[in-house]
């Protein structure tokens, strides 16, 4: 199929390595524009521009999608279908009108449930035991067109959303090379009006640590949000990342470190931080962190 491209991060990648691995004639790729990055702020390239330009594929990043030249030069790569995975820009009805069949887009998540821009983030965040991937028709509204294709997979004790993340995005490119091989068999399925959640994009103010909130929320507040932006707390003036946990047993004052090995007291119960990163530094498991930092048991970190 002659196949258009829309995608951004790290995510969208592999989908596009699956879509040309499979024959599919990937005639454009669209991403955001470079953004300033690095010490240096200079503009750095997307993940999918970037493969892009390594596969040799033409690649196109338009601030907009809006304007009538824009349009024009969407229709005029007469693509069969639009592939769309983490994106970034509104696709106006024009655009979507454009392909012969129309778009595809891979969400990571079991709608209805977490339609929005963070889905791994809030199914960790929210304590779901399973997410997946959804291969659903696109339309106007936010993630609320039918399904063709849906996976569920587990969300496993200790996993974080870079895992998460990970698995999640070579499920997606594996289902949508099944879902384009046998197109004209699928049924799309509407989604069914009960069950709507919105998975909000995280708000770095999300972000510290609330040590009086029950063990399990902090523990998955830590995942969730790992490895960005990454809950944090701060000892003293210094602000400190945790990228990494699990739930254990203990009680004390909120925030208060319990062992030498970081096992710090919640509202109710206790977690074991893992993996930590202070800032301008490299992340760290726990005991190696805990050599430089030497936090004593019975300090209480910020906000408990």
């Amino acid at each position: 199929m002659r196949v258009i491209f829309m995608g951004t991060p790290e995510f969208s990648v592999p989908v596009l390595d699956a879509l040309v691995l499979a024959g599919h004639e990937v005639v454009c790729v669209y991403c955001q524009p470079p953004r300033p990055a690095g010490r240096g702020k200079k503009d750095r390239p997307s993940p999918v521009q970037t493969r892009a330009e390594a596969l040799g594929l033409p690649v196109r990043f338009p601030v907009s999608l809006k304007g009538p030249e824009a349009q024009q030069d969407f229709a005029a790569l007469q693509a069969d279908i639009a592939v769309v995975v983490a994106y970034g820009l509104i696709l106006p009805q024009a655009v979507l009108d454009a392909p012969a069949q129309g778009f595809l887009n891979i969400h990571a998540s079991l709608l209805p449930r977490w339609r929005g821009a963070a889905p791994i983030h809030r199914a960790i965040m929210a304590g779901d035991a399973e997410t997946g991937i959804c291969i659903m028709q696109m339309e106007a509204g936010l993630d609320t067109g039918p399904v063709l294709l849906r996976e569920a997979t587990p969300i496993r004790t200790a996993e974080t959303t870079i895992v998460l993340h990970d698995r999640l995005s070579e499920m997606g490119a594996r289902l949508i090379v099944e879902a384009l091989a046998k197109l004209s068999d699928l049924t799309p399925e509407r989604q069914p009006e009960e069950g709507v959640t919105y998975a909000a994009k995280i708000d770095k103010a999300e972000a510290q640590i609330d040590w009086k909130q029950p063990a399990a929320q902090v523990d998955r507040l830590i995942r969730g949000l790992s490895p960005f932006p990454g809950a944090w707390f701060e000892i003293g003036e210094t602000r400190v990342k945790v990228l990494g946990s699990t739930r254990a047993e203990g009680d004390g004052t909120p925030g208060e470190v319990l062992d030498h090995d970081l096992r710090v007291a919640c509202g109710t119960g206790a977690v074991q931080l893992t993996r930590l990163q202070r800032a301008g530094k490299a992340a760290q498991d726990a005991s190696v962190f805990q050599q430089g930092a030497q936090i004593a048991p019975g300090t209480v970190l910020g906000k408990g």
